[in-house]
């Protein structure tokens, strides 16, 4: 059989990646010094399980396609999803999420996420108590993903975002855009994300402050011979410098009687900042009704410990077990020794009840 090449097809790839990376650039450059930090948390229990706020992979898991709009597909229709993640001291987030497929337009995935961070006692100038107050945030979205070709997708997402905090309200809206390619034997997937694009329209005390926009990239693969499915994820492509001084590690120290000073291995540092992009995973799934995930966050491992010994901090792992018409995902990710969240999705197609 003879392959023809469509040639606008493939201008119209090319034009797509071209926006994603000259966005990078024109939206900064720095990956702190931004407000609505919640936007780069995860709701998706498997996601979570993996170690990353995004995978890449070519399945019928709505949960997934939230963060990664290209791989909104038509196995997502009617399609629901419930997550809960349990914070420290009381607080929590979670999402709802709904898929509907559109003939003749594409996939699409409507969902709403909030971050509750509780009831808070609040106090005068003079300290006296003068009743409670709640601080919450809320993202609205509307993802659509299509196929541009037999193996490549493309999506986006519209994300108006609501915060208030006590008397305090704040309004932005931003915009995901993807691209997919997943081989046709399933087998193989990558995406590239760039995520968060937009500005705040109304701020807390008039003073704007840009969004966290991230530029990444996404891959699986799944062995051929074995139930196992690989991950990895590089995250903030956009910036090269993900490290910090630490005040109390040092890269230069002076020896105080010799006066000697060490400074840090060049080498090693410039491997201990490639790694801070760098999230793995890997999935064990014997069968599709039974996952075992686990996950590991230099990054995070590196910025959540509490000392140069090792616990487990950037680790993370969970699981998936079909229960009649739900699929139920559990997984707990390790911040730091003190708490660890809890994740909770329950995922089902709607259409199943109605046989």
């Amino acid at each position: 059989m003879k392959h023809t090449i469509d040639l606008n097809r493939i201008r119209k790839i090319l034009v797509l990646v071209l926006c994603l990376v000259s966005t990078s650039i024109a939206v900064g450059q720095n990956p702190s010094g931004y407000t609505a930090a919640f936007l780069n948390l995860t709701t998706s229990a498997r996601v979570a399980a993996l170690g990353s706020s995004y995978i890449s992979v070519d399945d019928d898991d709505i949960s997934v396609a939230l963060a990664t709009p290209s791989l909104i597909n038509e196995r997502m229709n009617n399609a629901l999803s419930l997550s809960y993640v349990s914070l420290f001291s009381g607080g929590g987030y979670g999402s709802l999420i709904y898929g509907r497929e559109v003939e003749k337009l594409g996939s699409f995935v409507f969902g709403l996420q909030y971050v509750n961070y509780g009831t808070f006692e609040g106090y005068d100038e003079d300290e006296n108590p003068d009743g409670t107050f709640t601080a919450a945030d809320y993202i609205f979205s509307i993802g659509w993903g299509r196929k541009l070709a037999d193996n490549i997708s493309i999506g986006a997402s519209f994300k108006p975002i609501l915060s208030h905090y006590e008397s305090y309200t704040s309004f932005a809206v931003a915009f995901d855009l993807a691209l997919s390619y997943n081989s046709p034997d399933d087998l193989f997937s990558s995406s590239l994300i760039a995520r968060n694009i937009g500005a705040q329209l109304f701020t807390f005390d008039g003073t704007s402050e840009p969004l966290p926009f991230e530029l990444s990239a996404g891959l699986s693969y799944k062995l051929p011979k074995a139930p196992f499915r690989l991950y990895f994820t590089a995250t903030e492509l956009q910036v090269w410098n993900l490290r910090y001084t630490d005040p109390l590690n040092p890269t230069e120290t002076m020896d105080p009687f010799t006066g000697e000073v060490t400074t840090e291995n060049k080498f090693m540092g410039l491997l201990d900042n490639l790694a801070r992009h760098a999230v793995v995973g890997v999935e064990f799934c014997p069968t599709k009704a039974f996952n075992v995930r686990f996950g590991y966050n230099y990054r995070r491992a590196r910025e959540m410990q509490a000392s140069q010994s090792f616990n487990f901090s950037g680790f993370s792992y969970g699981v998936g077990i079909r229960l009649k018409k739900l699929y139920v995902s559990y997984s707990r990710n390790n911040y730091h020794q003190g708490q660890s969240p809890n994740y909770i999705t329950v995922t089902t197609d709607l259409n199943s009840f109605l046989q």
